[in-house]
């Protein structure tokens, strides 16, 4: 099967003006947040997702379309096709060893604000010992993205800064995503099986209650 890049684009950044308001801005957000795409990845592009998680896909990366392409391939569509399961995880270095080469050549600037967040979103994701100290840069590339924001959407930036700093404040406290541990197969501390009762993650929060 063929696998082209403009199918993944087309998809995940439909030109639908979705930029020009606010509302529509939130609706692209949470859809793609909240599990609103699994249906046509595990339809459609559920190969495709296989094919990056094997690695055949890294000439995309060539390009500069074709680097966001793979970013989303590998980190967005594997928590859409094998969701709950330690695979949803399991291209995370990858990615965020792509977005992180990305960001040091100066590569961000050719993508459209929402394109660059996903970079962003792929550094935060993946667990290390330098987990934390990637927030500095996250915070870092964070601002000239919301620096870059069309006037219809300047408000919402103080809601990225927040997501960030909620996000960070985890990593700090726990050092990764505790809300994996049931996933992952990995013991949780009480004050981590405390935190994983409310069920009250980043990857869960709606963006009207993100910006308010």
């Amino acid at each position: 099967m063929t696998h082209r890049i403009e199918d993944v684009l087309n998809l995940w950044f439909p030109d639908n003006s979705h930029w020009e308001t606010r509302e529509a801005h939130g609706a692209f957000w949470d859809e793609r947040m909240q599990g609103g795409m699994d249906a046509v990845i595990c339809e459609r592009f559920a190969e495709l997702t296989e094919t990056a998680a094997t690695g055949q896909l890294d000439h995309w990366a060539e390009t500069e379309r074709g680097r966001l392409a793979l970013l989303i391939a590998l980190d967005q569509f594997p928590r859409s096709l094998w969701r709950d399961t330690p695979a949803a995880f399991a291209q995370d270095i990858k990615a965020c060893r792509l977005a992180m080469e990305t960001i040091a050549a100066g590569g961000l600037d050719m993508y459209a604000p929402w394109e660059a967040a996903f970079f962003v979103i792929s550094i935060g994701h993946c667990e290390g010992p330098d987990h934390l100290d990637r927030f500095d840069l996250i915070d870092e590339v964070t601002e000239t993205i919301c620096a870059r924001l069309p006037d219809t959407l300047t408000d919402m930036a103080d809601g990225f800064r927040g997501q960030n700093a909620r996000v960070r404040g985890i990593i700090e406290k726990f050092g990764r995503h505790p809300h994996r541990n049931p996933v992952l197969g990995r013991p949780s501390s009480p004050e981590e099986e405390a935190y994983i009762a409310t069920g009250d993650f980043p990857h869960v929060r709606k963006v009207e209650d993100i910006i308010e």
